[in-house]
């Protein structure tokens, strides 16, 4: 009898040292992180660019990253059903978020929790901080920078499935992955799988659109194709995904959905401007 689903139960932990354990998600991340370095530099070198950028740009954007998905994390996702309902202003709160009244847990990193749409934030805003060393625009910084952040996206969507989670609904499909280690008893879509093949389908577009169409002159472009390609995807699998938290069963939109639709939005408009922009050339040419 041939099994029409894959069973999942891989050890999240890579490595065990006595105390210390080093997981495949924290690997993993280290691995993204580093194949961005390494798109940046070839990037920097083939454009002549001061080679001591690529180190500014890299540490500004690993510490946004890293601060930006844990705050984004804590803020956007861990809100919890109160012991009573709280009235303020004529309203009836049935959710809180325990940071706001301690918010010293945020640096409690060890308890986990990372959001990608906080990393993007926080991305975003260490390209607004470099950019007043650079000088070039914060959006010609992203336009580069999103490339390697592809690749970066991969490994952790990989991550998350070495670490069985943030996965699907059930399904009958022959690829669904049955989540030993959570005790299912129902394959789920594997969303970890698919929004890693999303990340290098959007990586191997925008690779292209720099090296073979030099689209980086327009700007805006390849950043605006990133936000549609990542984001644009991430919101159409969030209906086949199960919400993170208790909270989301109550919205029309999950959290990732809503905070999708402003990066959605952006893109659309980089990808007008910087067609309007290539238009207006040729005309002029």
């Amino acid at each position: 009898m041939i099994l029409n689903f894959i069973t999942w139960n891989v050890d999240p932990v890579a490595i065990s040292l006595g105390p210390i354990s080093i997981r495949w998600y924290g690997i993993l991340w280290a691995v993204g992180i580093w194949l961005t370095y390494l798109t940046q530099v070839k990037i920097y070198k083939n454009e002549h660019l001061p080679e001591a950028w690529t180190d500014k740009l890299f540490i500004y954007v690993v510490v946004g990253t890293i601060i930006g998905a844990r705050l984004g994390h804590c803020l956007f996702y861990e809100w919890h059903l109160l012991p009573e309902p709280v009235k303020f202003l004529g309203m009836t709160f049935k959710y809180g978020n325990p940071y706001l009244t301690h918010p010293w847990e945020l640096l409690y990193i060890w308890q986990g929790g990372l959001a990608s749409h906080g990393g993007a934030i926080g991305i975003l805003i260490a390209g607004i901080f470099i950019n007043k060393q650079f000088k070039k625009g914060y959006i010609w910084i992203y336009d580069r920078l999103v490339i390697g952040i592809c690749l970066c996206g991969a490994c952790i969507r990989l991550g998350n499935l070495m670490n069985s989670e943030i996965y699907g609904n059930p399904t009958t499909l022959p690829w669904g992955f049955l989540f030993v280690r959570n005790g299912d008893t129902l394959p789920c879509h594997p969303t970890q799988i698919y929004e890693m093949l999303y990340c290098l389908i959007t990586f191997a577009i925008t690779w292209w659109m720099y090296w073979k169409k030099k689209a980086y002159r327009y700007n805006g472009l390849i950043f605006g194709v990133f936000l549609i390609g990542i984001f644009g995807t991430r919101f159409v699998l969030e209906f086949i995904k199960l919400n993170q938290e208790d909270f989301e069963s109550f919205m029309v939109l999950n959290m990732g959905q809503w905070l999708s639709v402003p990066f959605i939005l952006w893109g659309i408009y980089l990808i007008v401007k910087a067609v309007v922009e290539m238009k207006h050339n040729k005309q002029t040419a």
